[in-house]
């Protein structure tokens, strides 16, 4: 006799199916645009690219937008994932401030996109702003951590320090290689240091 529930496997492959077509989307939208430009690209050239038909595809997304917006999302987050392993590994506060932002300049400097139309577009989006508040949180966490250590000076109250923080490695994107981003944070954590 038939009970009408789904078995967890038949649920989970399915699942795992929209997740797979989803990714495949994003990810095939992206390298669309990046090589096209982001007015050149059609839902259809995304659809045929994917290996799926149109009507899945609006399924999914209403449009290229839509899709680049969620490819973005997952982007940041992915990015946002990486910052907080390096907050939460072992080590001094000190250690980790630098780890973080570090990593945060590497980021910076490694984008795709820098000052494009494109850029502009992609943070425009509610999850940028989200993003850019949980970035100010984990760096002035680590702020207030590394002054309790006096490593980092206390005049200056965390939340304002972790904005510098960002706004001087925001410039990491216009450096020409990797060892001028490693000088602007070794710069960057100088301005944080104590007053002798």
């Amino acid at each position: 006799m038939y009970t009408g529930v789904v078995p967890k496997l038949w649920n989970e492959t399915i699942e795992a199916h929209r997740r797979a077509v989803r990714d495949a989307i994003l990810e095939t939208t992206w390298a669309l645009v990046a090589e096209h430009g982001l007015r050149s690209v059609t839902m259809s050239q995304i659809a045929e690219k994917t290996g799926i038909g149109r009507a899945t595809l609006y399924k999914y997304f209403p449009d290229i937008e839509e899709i680049l917006l969620a490819w973005h999302e997952r982007h940041v987050t992915g990015h946002l994932e990486y910052l907080a392993e390096l907050r939460d590994q072992s080590g001094g506060a000190a250690e980790r401030l630098e780890a973080v932002l570090e990593a945060y300049a590497l980021i910076s400097h490694h984008r795709e996109y820098n000052g494009t139309e494109l850029a502009a577009f992609l943070h425009r989006g509610e999850h940028v702003a989200w993003a850019q508040q949980q970035l100010i949180d984990m760096i002035r966490d680590l702020l207030t951590e590394a002054a309790g250590t006096g490593y980092v000076r206390n005049d200056i109250a965390s939340e304002e320090l972790a904005s510098y923080c960002l706004h001087a490695l925001t410039a990491a994107s216009s450096l020409p290689s990797e060892a001028a981003v490693r000088r602007l944070v070794q710069v960057t954590l100088a301005g944080l240091h104590p007053r002798p």
